[in-house]
């Protein structure tokens, strides 16, 4: 059975990752605003809808919507880093939702909708780490709560339904829930000592 090919990039989505490229997980709520927001991207390569984070083998749409699979809704981004750093993925990331609600975003509610990012390598995690100390700080000025954001090793990701990838392309007006603080979240440069 041959892949899904990407509506936007016409390349198939099982594609592995390019030498010289490289791939981030987010979770920001519900994935088909959110998958939009990175394909849009100067250098993204090829973003994925799916599941991870939880404890069951290729899991179904609605099995994760029943919550107990323990899968968060992500999106696998490939990036080429000489085109977008990780830097300004983690930018956006932090400016299109709230990291502050816990097991929601808005009106949808349930630990699939975490705020979560899983890292490839210790270069990600330490620009993670550092740029939620920031943004915490940064929210913590205007009045919010800490951040609930996740950080953890990149899990085993299952693609979703093929009816989900690209949704809101074969969809124009379907649902999309990204909401902001409306704080800006600034490039957060990782020290030389790291």
């Amino acid at each position: 059975m041959t892949a899904p090919i990407h509506r936007i990039f016409d390349r198939p989505l099982d594609a592995a990752v390019p030498k010289g490229f490289d791939q981030a997980i987010f979770g920001m709520g519900c994935y088909w605003g959110v998958e939009r927001l990175f394909w849009k991207q100067e250098g993204v390569l090829l973003t994925e809808v799916g599941f991870a984070g939880g404890s069951v083998e290729n899991p179904s749409y609605k099995q994760v919507c029943a919550g107990d699979t323990g899968h968060a809704e992500v999106v696998r981004v490939i990036y080429d880093s000489s085109r977008i750093s990780y830097e300004r993925l983690l930018q956006i990331f932090w400016e299109n939702h709230d990291p502050t609600q816990g097991d929601r975003q808005g009106n949808d509610i349930g630990s699939q909708y975490r705020s979560v990012i899983m890292f490839f390598n210790d270069s990600q995690r330490a620009a993670a780490e550092l740029s939620k100390a920031d943004y915490n700080n940064r929210l913590a000025v205007e009045g919010y709560p800490g951040i609930t954001t996740q950080i953890l090793p990149a899990a085993p990701f299952y693609p979703a339904h093929e009816d989900h990838q690209q949704y809101l392309d074969r969809y124009p007006h379907g649902y999309c829930g990204l909401r902001g603080t409306g704080v800006c979240a600034p490039l957060t440069d990782i020290p030389e000592e790291i």
